[in-house]
């Protein structure tokens, strides 16, 4: 059934006759008489009886009237959800992030969106850097926060924040000012780190390569266990510096910054043709401009 065919039916039926609505549609009546035509042949039914006196509607009619307002009634409000989500800040967004990263990284920023935006629906989706990148690039994700993301010609990168991971311990240890204690303090172990990061395996590799591994490791799975552990002073661990200072200033510290340390830049990832409504320029910006002040505090973990 034509859209245009059941408008002009309707205009039909609600001004009584073809030639007034005719002159409401600025139509010629021999098209409004072949869309009615038309569409009687196509629902095998009389829609309307004419007469001197104009058109009445037949039972049919009356019934294809009803829907007819119904139809348009709901083209109507999808039309203005549409301008919303071209024009205003309305949509539904998926944001990925590993859920160490998201700790830190998402309880500021879902509060300026839900205190900002009310419009907006951000929907969370937790996974690894890697992870995440393909959830981007497969479109079950719109924005992705991820550390060290490969590149891929239908991503866009844009750095937001440097982080590190570094060695720590529990801050009531006793200071270390030399790297010789240091280092004999690492050899005393054990080691704790996440070894499915690759970072992590990173710098135990580097650690080994150095002669410096421990002999006593502590593999996890979990970033926020070993910073656990590490708290509760069980070791020496292997964490992202702001993992580690988020919720518990203070408490870690570094074991000696002449120790290696493996340097992260978190990005911001999205697909270069993600549908660009103001809602979504709205969520990039508001992601943008809190990594930036994460990027400001960087010299306060280091």
């Amino acid at each position: 059934m034509d859209v245009t065919q059941l408008r002009y039916f309707q205009a039909i039926a609600q001004e009584g006759s073809i030639s007034a609505a005719a002159r409401v549609l600025r139509v010629s009546q021999p098209s409004l008489t072949v869309a009615v035509q038309n569409l009687e042949q196509e629902l095998k039914t009389t829609l309307l009886l004419r007469d001197r006196r104009g058109v009445t509607l037949t039972e049919t009619g009356r019934l294809l009237l009803d829907t007819a307002a119904e139809v348009f009634g709901r083209l109507a409000e999808v039309e203005a959800q549409i301008l919303g989500l071209e024009g205003g800040d309305q949509g539904r967004f998926v944001l990925g992030c590993h859920e160490s990263l998201g700790s830190y990284f998402l309880p500021q920023l879902m509060a300026e969106v839900l205190s900002h935006t009310p419009g907006i629906e951000l929907v969370l989706w937790n996974g690894s850097s890697a992870d995440v990148r393909e959830a981007v690039l497969s479109r079950a994700v719109h924005f992705g926060v991820v550390v060290n993301p490969v590149p891929h010609p239908d991503l866009v990168l844009i750095e937001l924040f440097q982080d590190a991971v570094d060695i720590f311990v529990a801050a009531s240890e006793p200071s270390l000012s030399s790297l010789e204690e240091a280092r004999a303090r690492l050899a005393k172990g054990p080691l704790i780190f996440a070894g499915r990061v690759a970072q992590m395996q990173s710098l135990v590799e580097r650690l080994e390569r150095d002669e410096a591994l421990p002999a006593r490791l502590l593999e996890c799975g979990d970033l926020e266990l070993v910073k656990s552990l590490a708290l509760a002073g069980v070791g020496v661990a292997l964490l992202p510096r702001r993992v580690a200072a988020y919720g518990q200033e203070g408490r870690l510290r570094r074991l000696h910054p002449e120790l290696p340390h493996v340097d992260d830049t978190i990005h911001l990832v999205f697909r270069g043709d993600l549908h660009r409504t103001r809602a979504a320029l709205k969520v990039k910006d508001l992601i943008l401009e809190h990594g930036s002040r994460l990027a400001q505090g960087t010299k306060s973990i280091q």
